[in-house]
């Protein structure tokens, strides 16, 4: 495993890769995530200009009183084969619900930055953006905050 020094001069090599690529401008600036260990941040950066259109993050939130309590997620049990690695046993309502669980914890909060920086953006009639995952992989939070300004209105 790589130390937190290395993994992140790993990821914002990556970042910076990235960058030379994509960019913001008025029209469609560019939604950048940061996120560290305990919150997540989103931007949405005009980089002709350099300058900040609008910021989301999840310090003013709170989980108790802002987000819905959705129903614990159905844990998945050992099966008793004798096999020698154990396999994973879904029960019959599991493959009924489908695959979408229940937002919980740093999720539900990054999903609910992802609206609000749409509903900042729609206000300031910013519709299309840049999607900039900031070097970070397109799972867990990242996906989420992503899904949340979908449903927010934003188009990327």
């Amino acid at each position: 495993m790589l130390n937190p020094k290395l993994k992140r001069e790993k990821r914002l090599r990556h970042h910076k890769r990235v960058r030379v690529k994509i960019s913001g401008t008025s029209k469609m600036p560019r939604l950048c995530v940061f996120k560290s260990a305990k919150h997540i941040y989103a931007q949405l950066i005009d980089d002709e200009k350099g300058r900040t259109l609008a910021s989301a993050g999840d310090l003013k939130l709170n989980l108790k009183t802002e987000l819905p309590k959705e129903a614990k997620v159905k844990k998945r049990t050992l099966s008793s084969s004798p096999s020698k690695s154990p396999s994973l046993k879904v029960s019959k309502e599991e493959k009924t619900e489908g695959s979408k669980k229940p937002l919980s914890g740093k999720v539900a909060l990054a999903y609910e930055v992802g609206k609000r920086i749409a509903k900042k953006a729609l206000e300031k009639k910013i519709e299309k953006i840049v999607f900039d995952r900031g070097g970070y992989r397109y799972l867990g939070r990242v996906r989420a905050l992503a899904e949340g300004a979908r449903e927010g209105g934003l188009k990327f």
